[in-house]
């Protein structure tokens, strides 16, 4: 069992040991290869990340158990107190379709909040990391403070060439005129968290295991992540829920909410 001590740099190296077999496993056709499940891409990657990651997290502390989009039996279950809430690879469709922007993560989650958090971008190297009340790192660099950025202002991020749907809705309404595609959601919110972009808004399904690692990162660095409506994340019963919004200036994120549902 590691220490709180160790937990940071055990979660890191478990993520990046993991994402340098996703790069490796991507030259194989078969670990690309899936289906569609509803709007999910579902690869053998998928799989097999699963069980690279889980391991690594168990041999942390076996003690705690851990929930995984690839694991349905742990989704059944009633929620531990304490447990890994783990996504193999988020943006499954980037990584099988030859694109950069796909995680690996991991979220400790206690008492229904990430206390620890990993997230690894294999193609750009690029890995986050917090403790909550330590702040977050990029590259083991503190990330600063996120400074306000009232609506319209700094840059919207989504995952298509220019916004689109209700990114394009928030994005003419509040006058954006910067804007930065991305890939996938956790990918998005590190964006927000490290300065890069300040907005991110999306209405489809997302899951905890989506967002419970980068809205650490994002909440260490003083922004804000809540459900489309402008609830929070509650990671207590069902896991799915209507999408989220993404600040870097938490009055900016209520200002959206408010708008939407106003």
């Amino acid at each position: 069992m590691s220490t709180p001590e160790d937990l940071p740099g055990a979660m890191a190296a478990a993520v990046r040991e993991v994402g340098a077999l996703l790069r490796r496993w991507r030259s194989d056709a078969a670990a690309r290869e899936g289906v569609w499940e509803g709007g999910q891409f579902k690869a053998r990657a998928d799989s097999l990340a699963h069980r690279a990651l889980a391991e690594r997290l168990t041999a942390i502390d076996a003690a705690v158990s851990v929930v995984s989009e690839e694991d349905p039996e742990s989704l059944e279950r009633e929620r531990p107190s304490r447990y890994w809430l783990i996504d193999p690879i988020d943006g499954t469709a980037s990584y099988a379709h030859g694109f950069p922007g796909y995680v690996t993560q991991a979220a400790l989650v206690t008492d229904g909040r990430p206390e620890a958090a990993a997230v690894y971008a294999p193609e750009t190297d690029e890995l986050y990391t917090a403790v909550r009340g330590k702040g977050a790192l990029r590259n083991a660099r503190p990330l600063p403070v996120c400074d306000p950025a009232p609506p319209g202002a700094g840059v919207l991020t989504d995952n298509t060439p220019e916004p689109h749907g209700i990114a394009r809705e928030v994005y003419e309404h509040f006058g954006y005129r910067g804007y930065l595609e991305s890939g996938s959601i956790s990918l998005k919110l590190c964006r927000v968290a490290e300065g890069t972009a300040h907005l991110f808004v999306k209405d489809v399904p997302v899951r905890d295991w989506d967002v419970a690692a980068p809205a650490l990162l994002l909440e260490e660095v003083g922004g804000l992540l809540t459900r489309l409506d402008g609830t929070g994340f509650p990671y207590r019963g069902g896991y799915e829920h209507t999408g989220l919004i993404g600040a870097a200036d938490p009055a900016t994120g209520r200002a959206v909410a408010a708008w939407l549902f106003g």
